[in-house]
């Protein structure tokens, strides 16, 4: 079945762009189009996308509260939000992440990321690639600092799932993981998928954004503490 794809921006030159690339692709369908934040809520509780394609700055409701109301809303085929954002001049894009938002993709990607991206996030996966986790660790810095909060989610974790979680939060890929910890990668991939089961989480972007509230990692800090 084609992936379907609800299209939320206030540019219609942007939304033309997109609607171009992915109609394109023979696995995806675009079921609707929304020129601000309310019509996609809107639009998303009546089309069922799988997949919402959602800027950042709208009128009437943001991007950031229009994913936290579409993800609020009580169904069993909640759709994805993929953030599509310039990120350089957004200091949004790590609440639309904290808000539920499964990855973000910069506006100036090629074509054909965009068409991957809404793959990625359509079977259920995050779109965090590990240079743009740096960058999104890079704007995280500028924010206000916030004391660091502990969950009791935490104590579940094992010492090695704590360091992997960390190692996660800094940007590093299952790959990298693997060769810094001397495990296979599929020993990464296991303890990630624990991870997110004992802390409830949804997604690796819900995993960086955990790992910096709890303070097991702290903005600026790109390697372990030794």
């Amino acid at each position: 079945m084609a992936i379907r794809v609800l299209l939320a921006d206030d540019q219609a030159m942007v939304r033309a762009g997109f609607a171009m690339i992915l109609g394109a692709q023979p696995d995806i369908e675009i079921v609707g189009e929304a020129e601000d934040g309310e019509g996609a809520v809107t639009e998303a509780k009546r089309l069922a996308p799988n997949v919402i394609v959602m800027d950042i700055r709208m009128p009437k409701l943001d991007g950031v509260s229009a994913t936290r109301a579409v993800l609020a809303q009580e169904r069993v085929d909640t759709p994805r939000v993929l953030v599509v954002t310039t990120f350089d001049v957004d200091e949004y894009v790590f609440e639309a992440l904290r808000a539920g938002a499964s990855g973000f993709l910069l506006k100036n990607a090629p074509p054909e990321e965009l068409a991957r991206a809404v793959r990625v996030v359509a079977a259920g996966d995050s779109l965090l690639a590990p240079e743009v986790t740096r960058r999104l660790i890079e704007a995280f810095s500028q924010q206000p600092a916030r004391p660091p909060v502990a969950p009791p989610e935490l104590e579940e974790l094992t010492e090695r799932e704590r360091e992997v979680l960390s190692l996660v939060a800094r940007g590093r890929s299952n790959a990298e993981i693997a060769d810094e910890l001397v495990v296979s990668h599929g020993t990464v991939k296991t303890h990630v998928s624990r991870i997110l089961m004992k802390l409830a989480l949804r997604d690796r972007v819900q995993a960086v954004v955990f790992a910096y509230e709890a303070g097991l990692v702290t903005a600026g800090q790109t390697d372990p503490p030794t």
